[in-house]
């Protein structure tokens, strides 16, 4: 019997329509799962009620822009009603191109306005050259964002951090301060007058890039800080990606924790009756110093005869 040749026909390529719908379908996946996660933790943890002028920090990065974007979403469809208005705050940073963060919020009709202040110089000369800026910078920037919150009656004000954040934070106090502190999704500040939120608070780090390159925000790097590789934070961000490499999930499982705290099994007797713990009797333990003194206390009176 002749053998009858196999011809082997290769599967089609996708066309360029098919990648495209690939691509759209994808992109609404991702653009689902940032809504609720967002949602969520605006759920948890009270976030936004009903009459709140949310003021959205807007620093032209792909966080604060993927914030904005799914806050303005999500305020269409929301149980309640809330004002979006997008502050960013001009540093007057060399080079820094003022253009683009108004052009792309007037063409997306949000309400927005650019505070001008000239941190950059100060952060200039106080600091030495070579030395991080990131603090001074930070309070700088927060004295002028609360400065016009107050100024101008917002009841919140929604920044732009998100899951790696909030880990990355967690592990600078563990390693550099030894505290068991983060970075809270939500927060009172320090003189009791505004509301910080962190609406991205259970959103990964990759999700926001992806979902920055599929919409293709107008990106601004920032050239004062963002460059100075040998930061604390940049460190523990590498160490962060690593263990993700060698673990996949692992920064998921530690974002968990943040959210699942146990002061019993922990160390701090401000926040867990360790001195009640099992305690016999209702007589007043020994204070610290007749511990710590180390010296001759005499017999304790049992109530027998010696």
């Amino acid at each position: 019997m002749d053998r009858i040749p196999l011809t082997i026909v290769a599967p089609e390529a996708p066309t360029g329509r098919a990648n495209a719908a690939s691509a759209k379908r994808e992109a609404d996946k991702l653009a689902k799962r940032l809504r609720h996660q967002v949602g969520r933790a605006i759920a948890d943890f009270g976030m936004i009620e009903d009459g709140d002028k949310v003021m959205v920090c807007l620093s032209g990065g792909k966080d604060s822009y993927t914030m904005l974007d799914v806050l303005l979403q999500l305020q269409k469809k929301a149980p309640v009603s809330f004002s979006i208005t997008a502050v960013n705050l001009d540093q007057k940073q060399p080079d820094f191109p003022e253009h683009v963060l108004p052009e792309y919020l007037a063409s997306i009709g949000v309400d927005f306005h650019i505070i001008e202040q000239d941190t950059y110089s100060v952060v200039s000369r106080v600091i030495p050259e070579g030395k991080t800026m990131c603090s001074l910078c930070s309070r700088l920037r927060r004295g002028a964002l609360y400065t016009y919150a107050e100024e101008h009656g917002f009841s919140k004000i929604a920044l732009g951090h998100h899951r790696d954040d909030l880990v990355n934070t967690f592990f600078l106090n563990l390693f550099f301060h030894a505290k068991l502190a983060g970075m809270p999704p939500k927060l009172l500040s320090d003189d009791g007058k505004h509301v910080v939120i962190r609406p991205l608070a259970y959103v990964r780090e990759d999700d926001i890039e992806a979902y920055a390159e599929a919409k293709d925000f107008p990106i601004i790097p920032c050239n004062l800080c963002g460059s100075q590789e040998n930061l604390q934070r940049a460190q523990l961000k590498k160490m962060l990606q690593q263990w993700e490499k060698e673990t996949p999930g692992r920064v998921e499982t530690m974002a968990r924790a943040l959210g699942d705290i146990r002061p019993s099994q922990l160390s701090d007797p401000k926040l867990f009756d360790f001195l009640g713990l099992g305690k016999r009797g209702d007589d007043a333990l020994p204070d610290a110093h007749a511990w710590l003194s180390g010296g001759e206390t005499g017999p304790r009176d049992t109530g027998d005869d010696v």
